[in-house]
């Protein structure tokens, strides 16, 4: 059995360490002991990516902004389906896991980082929400493993009702608002209801054709009524 190897790790804002681990190929980033993510298991994390381009339909140079880089894999599975002219900026508020996608994990992010139209930018993405009124055709959310994630006081500023109504104002007519989730969260659907969103929650296989836990994407639309 190959070991686990720690490469790195960095402080959390809010505590806690964040620790990036590898055994042969296959990288983990973990909170503390508990993972929160794996090379290994990708589908969700690009079907965040794909289905918010399905339901924002093809637009002339959209603009779309990404909370959390990761390991990259909603980042790629995006620059394909926005489609050529589109715009990708992605908030990571943890500068080590930029470092990381440059460094250990480069050959996994290939030149998805350099990808014409694509910026990194070390930022909160709520602040990014905040100061962007009707600026992004789509907003992505992965951050903290969802709304009931393991730094969650952290992150209301995302998925409260606060963030919610930010989102929405941050949103161009017609735009979507997409958030991935570990699991099922109906308190959080409902928050997202009454933010002003029309909601569709899609279940999604970790390891898509080859199974895997269902993770959750909302893919949440402003209503008529909520619309600026």
């Amino acid at each position: 059995m190959i070991p686990w190897i720690e490469l790195d790790r960095t402080p959390l804002p809010h505590g806690g360490d964040l620790r990036l681990m590898r055994r042969g190929r296959e990288f983990v980033i973990k909170v503390g002991v508990a993972e929160l993510m794996t090379s290994r298991l990708s589908a969700s994390e690009e079907a965040l990516a794909t289905l918010a381009a399905e339901r924002l339909g093809r637009r002339e140079r959209p603009r779309i902004l990404i909370g959390g880089l990761g390991m990259g894999f909603t980042l790629r599975a995006a620059i394909p389906a926005f489609g050529a002219g589109a715009q990708i900026i992605v908030a990571e508020l943890v500068p080590a896991v930029v470092r990381w996608a440059r460094g250990p994990m480069a050959d996994m992010f290939g030149d998805s980082l350099d990808a014409p139209g694509v910026a990194i930018v070390e930022a909160d993405v709520a602040a990014l929400i905040r100061a962007g009124k009707s600026r992004y055709d789509a907003i992505l959310l992965d951050v903290d493993n969802g709304p009931e994630g393991m730094t969650q006081a952290a992150n209301d500023g995302l998925y409260a009702a606060q963030g919610l109504a930010a989102a929405r104002a941050a949103l161009t007519p017609g735009g979507v608002l997409a958030v991935w989730s570990q699991g099922p969260d109906a308190p959080f659907m409902k928050r997202f209801e009454k933010a002003g969103f029309s909601v569709e929650e899609k279940r999604v296989r970790a390891g898509g054709a080859r199974g895997g836990s269902r993770h959750v994407i909302w893919l949440g639309a402003p209503k008529a009524a909520a619309a600026r």
